[in-house]
């Protein structure tokens, strides 16, 4: 008996806080109806007036934003729209995985998409993550990357240098700076209230001595004897030498401690500036000196960035610029990984099976069409080929060229919020 009271007066409960939400739904309504009228004819815009406001559009939009099993339903059901012929699968609030197959000239191709809305996976956080905590020269699968993270999905990152592990392009990691851009390729932004696509340059600078020197990139190879780069603890022990007429300056706690034109020792507290004598020397007269790190577009709020390449989708539309940024080795047909989101800042993750009877791989501009017709507003390329790997809820679930996936550089990861 004492049960069925209890149940009673919860469902009492309930049903008196849905009534005070629909009253006050039904109140903000209400006003809107009287006052986008006046609005409208006190200004110059357009007329609104009643008949013509959908109420029932703007309620159904309130309480998705308000009810967290509103908007689940309204994910589960868009989810089964958008992939009608899919195998879907719960990981877990907020989170799908989708199986599916297309076909391109008759012949398959298998995708796998991860489909994340932000706002009901609200205690997990989308962010890039080396393979190793300590250095940039590390290569791990993506089951060790993902296990190491506690993460519940992961797809391959950026592209890497094969011999070292070193990612190849902007790598930003909670607001740290690992990797400076190469070729000006485009790069997604992490922000706490969504994303930004954007083909990315770094401003640099290091100043000191009334002087202030241009920094051409950090922890990424040499293009030029004249560009002068700058080395942190996670590239290694040791700077790579000067350059010929070079100087590599040791600093540390912003003040210049060693200079030298061979290999220097990186000190944990500190870095080593690398590039011509004739524009470095001039930092030594005070041998005091300040980093500053900024990018164009100049992000400000950006937690994490992750580069790629090339555009597929931009500003709602299909953009593929692989020549410019000069990566034309990676046309033709294979597998691809791609990250995108849509209008309503839900992430997309896709990882295409390639190079084989049962999955050919797509071309960069099928890739593009595809995330175009899943929703994407803003899509890049990630490395592909034999990188191409997605790991969901403890196994890779796609199938690579190598059975669990070449050892990576970095990854994409989905993990809970760290307190």
């Amino acid at each position: 008996m004492d049960t069925l009271i209890y149940n009673a007066q919860n469902y009492e409960l309930k049903k008196l806080a849905e009534i005070a939400v629909n009253v006050s739904i039904i109140g903000v309504l209400s006003l809107c109806q009287v006052l986008l009228p006046i609005h409208a004819s006190n200004t110059k815009i357009a007329q609104v007036t009643a008949p013509d406001f959908d109420t029932g559009q703007l309620k159904a939009k309130i309480l998705n934003e308000i009810s967290p099993e509103v908007r689940q339903k309204n994910f589960d059901t868009l989810i089964r729209q958008k992939y009608p012929k899919a195998v879907i699968t719960d990981v877990t609030g907020g989170v799908k995985h989708i199986k599916l197959t297309k076909y391109y000239s008759g012949r398959p191709v298998r995708i796998n998409v991860v489909e994340v809305d932000m706002k009901l996976a609200k205690d997990l956080e989308l962010a890039p993550a080396l393979s190793s905590d300590t250095t940039l020269k590390s290569r791990r699968t993506i089951t060790k990357i993902a296990q190491n993270n506690n993460a519940i999905v992961a797809l391959n990152g950026t592209y890497f240098k094969p011999q070292t592990g070193v990612p190849l392009g902007t790598l930003m990691i909670n607001q740290k700076m690992y990797t400076g851009p190469i070729y000006d390729r485009v790069a997604m932004g992490f922000f706490d209230d969504g994303f930004d696509v954007a083909r990315i340059t770094l401003n640099a600078s290091v100043k000191g001595s009334g002087k202030t020197v241009k920094v051409d990139n950090i922890n990424q190879p040499r293009m030029l004897s004249t560009h002068v780069l700058i080395y942190t603890p996670e590239w290694g022990k040791y700077s790579q030498a000067a350059p010929k007429y070079g100087v590599g300056l040791q600093v540390v706690d912003d003040k210049i401690i060693k200079a030298s034109a061979n290999s220097v020792e990186i000190p944990e507290n500190g870095y080593v500036i690398s590039g011509p004598k004739s524009v470095l020397y001039a930092l030594l007269d005070k041998k005091d000196v300040k980093l500053e790190i900024k990018t164009v577009p100049e992000w400000k709020g950006v937690k994490h960035i992750i580069s790629g390449g090339p555009y597929l989708i931009k500003d709602g539309e299909v953009f593929v610029d692989m020549t410019a940024q000069k990566l034309g080795a990676i046309g033709g047909r294979n597998p691809r990984s791609a990250i995108g989101y849509t209008s309503e800042n839900n992430i997309i993750l896709v990882a295409v099976d390639g190079r084989e009877g049962s999955s050919i791989g797509m071309t960069l501009m099928e890739l593009a069409n595809f995330m175009h017709s899943i929703g994407c507003v803003a899509a890049i390329n990630l490395d592909g080929g034999g990188s191409t790997v997605m790991y969901v809820n403890g196994q890779v679930v796609n199938k690579p060229q190598m059975a669990g996936g070449i050892p990576l550089s970095n990854a994409i990861i989905l993990s809970k919020i760290s307190l």
